[in-house]
């Protein structure tokens, strides 16, 4: 067999016509979520590992949404209304009428197929049989309702929907998963011959296989070794069970990568989630997107953290919270029930405890008390705090933005900061406090004469 010819141009074509009833959802199937990424996008990502020059999506309803997700990377095709695979495939010709190259066909709802997998395909496309069709298969023990690909040796003698299968091609163990890879000069001539004289009334994408047989031409077959790359994703229940084996890999893979995670089952990775070495992670751990955390970091149990970047030697957690923009660098420390969002921690700075820094610069050595925060927005507009290096804010402090404190600065336990401070400078702003001697002893003498009063009148 030859290898592929990657002087050929590539297109793929993604199906995402299907209405996604079982969802029950008012956003489109294939762009509910994995791992904080549409399950689109991630097959889309695989794709471009192979470089194609051209994207065509095929989409029914919600058009709207998928057209603003693809943006100007794919071309939107419409099957209106839906009449089959073959039909849906032959909504994405007008696009392609000008292109001469290998072709793809994906579906949207089947986002795990790998670049390696895409790319066996193409190359069988290219074995000295020069085979018309190759068929992604894949192999199950129970075979549900999936198609057959009835096969001798690696060559296909026929396609059949479980619907239209004799017992004998039920008891076929080798499934089809509708992922094709064929030449554009042979497809949609193909495809104008399927006809839909079957139990669905419908034009099946398979029936290309065997026109082309029927042709006298040969189909092949590539079998995944992994029925998980190509599971689809038609429920919630489906979309739970993909993320959790995603999930599960992750895992698996950042163990591998020399990360430690103190109860793997509890952590939550994104698609994007980068960890250096010797990172530790506690228990219920959730990385939102966004996250890149080096070498040397411990986050530590029930923290969350989405579009933050950590240095190394940092130390996040309990109970933290890192929104998208919140930067630590080399061994600063965010500790419990601390937010921060769109805010550095310079060097070795400290948050401990219960804080919010938001909108904020915090230079380097700067210590943050316990209930401190910065009120970033008026209503109306938000507002930079800047802290210098080594600058102390005592507890219950809230600096009140747009303000400045200089470095060396102290402000006082209870400051509502509302100028800047300078530099070596103390600010407290406070109450005067009010002492009264005798006071108290007083107050409780007199309510509980009175409480006795009450209760004898009764």
């Amino acid at each position: 067999m030859s290898t592929v010819n990657h002087a050929r141009p590539l297109a793929v074509v993604i199906l995402a016509a299907g209405k996604g009833t079982r969802m029950k959802s008012d956003l489109h199937k294939v762009l509910h979520p994995i791992a904080g990424r549409p399950m689109i996008e991630h097959l889309m990502a695989s794709a471009a590992e192979l470089a194609p020059q051209r994207q065509v999506v095929v989409v029914g309803s919600g058009r709207d949404q998928l057209e603003a997700a693809m943006g100007t990377r794919a071309t939107i095709a419409v099957q209106e209304p839906q009449h089959g695979t073959g039909h849906a495939v032959q909504q994405a010709e007008a696009a392609l009428a000008d292109f001469d190259g290998d072709m793809l066909i994906l579906y949207g709802d089947v986002p795990f197929v790998s670049a390696g997998t895409m790319q066996a395909m193409i190359n069988r496309l290219h074995g000295e049989d020069a085979p018309a069709v190759v068929v992604l298969g894949f192999e199950l023990e129970h075979t549900l309702q999936y198609g057959r690909v009835i096969v001798e040796g690696d060559r296909v003698t026929k396609m059949v929907e479980h619907k239209d299968a004799s017992d004998a091609e039920r008891a076929c163990r080798l499934c089809n998963s509708g992922l094709m890879a064929v030449r554009a000069a042979d497809l949609f001539g193909l495809l104008a011959r399927v006809d839909n004289a079957n139990s669905q009334g419908e034009y099946y994408l398979v029936d290309i296989v065997n026109i082309a047989n029927a042709d006298g031409r040969s189909c092949a077959v590539v079998i995944t070794a992994d029925a998980d790359e190509v599971a689809g994703i038609n429920s919630r229940g489906e979309l739970a069970e993909a993320e959790e084996r995603w999930q599960k890999r992750r895992r698996v893979q950042a163990m591998a990568d020399g990360v430690s995670l103190l109860a793997p089952d509890t952590v939550w990775f994104s698609w994007d989630t980068a960890l250096g070495r010797d990172v530790l992670v506690e228990q219920n751990v959730v990385f939102g997107p966004g996250v890149t955390i080096a070498d040397n970091v411990r986050v530590r149990a029930f923290s969350h953290l989405e579009g933050a970047t950590l240095a190394s030697g940092v130390e996040v957690g309990p109970y933290a919270r890192l929104r998208p923009g919140a930067v630590l660098e080399e061994k600063a420390k965010v500790g419990n029930f601390v937010e921060v969002k769109k805010a550095t921690l310079g060097k070795g700075a400290k948050a401990n405890h219960l804080s919010y820094i938001g909108d904020a610069e915090v230079g380097a050595g700067a210590n943050i008390g316990a209930g401190t925060i910065t009120c970033n927005y008026d209503g109306y507009f938000k507002h930079k705090t800047i802290i210098g290096e080594r600058a102390f804010i005592g507890s219950n402090s809230a600096l009140v933005a747009p303000v400045k404190i200089g470095a060396d600065a102290i402000v006082g336990a209870g400051s509502t900061v509302t100028r800047d401070v300078s530099e070596g400078e103390l600010r407290i702003v406070r109450g005067e406090q009010l002492v009264k001697p005798g006071w108290a002893d007083r107050f409780h003498d007199a309510m509980k004469k009175k409480k006795a009063e009450a209760k004898a009148k009764k």
